[in-house]
């Protein structure tokens, strides 16, 4: 089963980003039902997780539950429009532990309405931003791989295309972010060795920023066309969060990727 579905660029090439332009599906989707496996970057295993993907209402809905190792639970929604353009609707973040809500991030696009809330020692403190959104340009969390996915074709022809991202500190906020093809990876999987095209998203923060605040790039793998979801890695929730790996499935290892033409390293 493959996840229709993008995120950040080490390397960009030597062109200019590009204005974009309406994000037509490459292919329309449906139903998914899948078992992803979360790992830390050293192979240990995190969480188990359960991917679900359907169509309701006119919108595709997109569920991802994580059940962690060491107990808790996370889970993340997402909704697009897919026709005539890919446009994401909505989004949202949870953490739980021993039922106790840690942390919840939450995005109405059409409202332009972003919502953090975080437990901090005094309890449990809220956010709330009115952020600019600009339809199928602005995209949260699991949109980044499904954007990615539907431009697929440009990058790999060699485009840096720039997105908006809505991002939390916790306190929501707009980050501008590039995206570009990396190549194609040799990507270690469930004691296999899988081709992946390797796209990157890179946030675009001021120089000046950049003393007071890290915010590392998120990187996502495609199976070959017909593109499906391989594995993503990045920041868990916020860019200070512990790098992770979400890979599509897993015999309980998992390895760095590799480019496939052996010249440099992930």
């Amino acid at each position: 089963m493959k996840l229709k579905t993008g995120f950040c660029a080490l390397l960009f090439l030597a062109v200019g980003p590009e204005a974009l332009r309406a994000i037509e599906l490459e292919q329309f989707a449906g139903s998914a039902h899948a078992y992803p496996v979360m790992f830390d970057l050293a192979g240990k295993k995190l969480a188990n997780a359960e991917f679900t993907q359907q169509m309701a209402d006119g919108l595709l809905h997109v569920r991802i539950t994580y059940d962690l190792v060491e107990g808790g639970r996370i889970e993340e929604k997402a909704s697009f429009r897919q026709r005539p353009e890919l446009v994401q609707k909505g989004w949202s973040w949870q953490e739980h532990k021993e039922e106790a809500l840690q942390r919840k991030y939450t995005i109405d696009f059409d409202a332009g309405k972003a919502v953090a809330q975080k437990r901090e020692k005094r309890g449990v403190k809220e956010w709330s931003e009115q952020v600019k959104i600009e339809p199928g340009r602005t995209f949260a969390g699991f949109g980044f791989t499904f954007a990615s996915q539907n431009l697929r074709d440009r990058l790999v022809k060699g485009e840096v295309i720039e997105l908006q991202a809505v991002g939390f500190t916790p306190k929501p906020r707009i980050v501008t972010v590039k995206l570009a093809y990396q190549g194609v990876d040799r990507v270690p999987m469930s004691d296999r060795v899988l081709r992946g095209e390797h796209f990157v998203i890179r946030p675009n923060i001021p120089a000046i920023a950049k003393l007071f605040i890290k915010v590392p790039d998120t990187h996502i793998w495609l199976t070959p066309p017909p593109s499906g979801f391989l594995r993503w890695q990045g920041p868990l929730a916020e860019p200070s969060d512990p790098l992770v790996r979400v890979d599509l499935v897993s015999s309980g290892e998992s390895r760095p990727a590799r480019p496939a033409d052996g010249k440099s390293e992930e």
